[in-house]
Formats: C-alpha cells, sequence, structure tokens
C-alpha cells in the first residue's frame, strides 16, 4: 500500500482527492491537512510515502513544508499539485526538493499515476511543465555546454533517457535491464553530476 497525505487548504479538493485515493486497492489516504504548518507535523506522525502538496496556503505554504518536511525525513516523496504552473512557483517548489509537479486541471488518472510514479521514484510532471523545463535546459545548454566525464556507456544512455523523462521501468524497458540496475545507475549518476534528486539529474542530463 502507498501511505498518501493530502495537503490542501480547499476542502472540496482534498474530499475529492481522498475519495479518488480511496477507490484505488493500492492507495491509502492517512491524513489531510489544510495548511503548511499541519502538513509538516502530520508528515512525521504519519509517516507517509508520498505527499500531495498544495503550494498556495494560509500561513506556512507548501514551498516551505516540503522543505520541512525533507529536512525530516527525506524519503518521502512530495507530489505538488497546484493551479499555478508558473516558473515563480514550478522552481521554488523544485529547489525544496519535491519530486513532481502536477497541475489540478489534470485527468485523474494522470494524477494517480503520478502518486504511484513518485512512490516509486520516478518523477511525474504534467506535459507543458515538462516542455517547459526541457526548453529551459536545452536553452542553458546552447549557452554554456559541458562535456559529460567519467561516464561508462551504460551510464551515457541511461543518463539520456533520464533527460527525455522516462520512468525507471521505461529505461528498463527500452535498455533491456532490470529496474534495480536502473536505479543502481541513476544513484552513480547523481553522484558524479552532483545532483540532489532526479529532477535536478535530468537537467544536467539535458545540459550535460
Amino acid at each position: 500500500m502507498i501511505r498518501v497525505l493530502l495537503v490542501d487548504d480547499q476542502h472540496l479538493i482534498r474530499a475529492g482527492l481522498r475519495m479518488l485515493g480511496e477507490a484505488q486497492p493500492d492507495l491509502e489516504v492517512v491524513g489531510e491537512a489544510d495548511n503548511g504548518r499541519e502538513a509538516v507535523t502530520l508528515a512525521a506522525r504519519l509517516l507517509p510515502d508520498v505527499v500531495v502538496m498544495d503550494l498556495r496556503m494560509p500561513g506556512v505554504d507548501g514551498i516551505t513544508a516540503t522543505s520541512r518536511i525533507l529536512a525530516e525525513r527525506p524519503a518521502t516523496r512530495v507530489l505538488v499539485l497546484t493551479t499555478f504552473g508558473d516558473d515563480d512557483h514550478l522552481y521554488p517548489a523544485l529547489t525544496a526538493g519535491a519530486c513532481g509537479f502536477l497541475l489540478k486541471d489534470a485527468p485523474p488518472a494522470d494524477l494517480l499515476d503520478g502518486v504511484r510514479r513518485a512512490a516509486a521514484g520516478d518523477s511525474p510532471f504534467s506535459p507543458d511543465v515538462l516542455r517547459r523545463l526541457v526548453q529551459r535546459a536545452v536553452h542553458a545548454r546552447a549557452e554554456a555546454p559541458r562535456p559529460v566525464q567519467g561516464l561508462t556507456g551504460r551510464e551515457r544512455d541511461v543518463l539520456n533517457l533520464v533527460g527525455e523523462g522516462l520512468s525507471n521501468t521505461e529505461i528498463a524497458d527500452r535498455l533491456h535491464i532490470g529496474v534495480t540496475t536502473v536505479k543502481t545507475h541513476i544513484t552513480s549518476l547523481m553522484t558524479k553530476s552532483g545532483s540532489p534528486n532526479r529532477v535536478r539529474l535530468a537537467l544536467w542530463a539535458r545540459g550535460a
């Protein structure tokens, strides 16, 4: 079971997300919070696998709450679900450690897939958001290209696919290797690139 904590200041949004989650055999909604401060407290007590985090909330906002939750328990996966997909919200959320970024107009199936992918260690993004990340990375590459050094051939293969936004399972299928092997390569790539998370690694891949 994937333990999920819902964080949103709108009761109707939380109720809808709870109904959606509770209808899934592999998801368990363990709690709800209507502000960032409560989210931090509940995350420490309930130990969710995934926190579905709104950004704009009264008091402690979602970005601050994300930083605090991950400072206490880095293994937690924080998946942002917000109405605001602009850069002023996207990049601070990623810097705070969010593993993915979905917009509230996403289809329910995409949200459920995002929660499952987040729990599995992947980084789910709404298509428009991912496109903008890639465009920014490509622009940065054009301005300041950096050679990739010290990587094995297989690490280069994995890195390229991470940069394309593929999940661990998709990479494993593409390269005909095991998912555990993919995770090992990604851990090595994060160490060599100095990337603290998969999102940063993907951006590094596009600019490397």
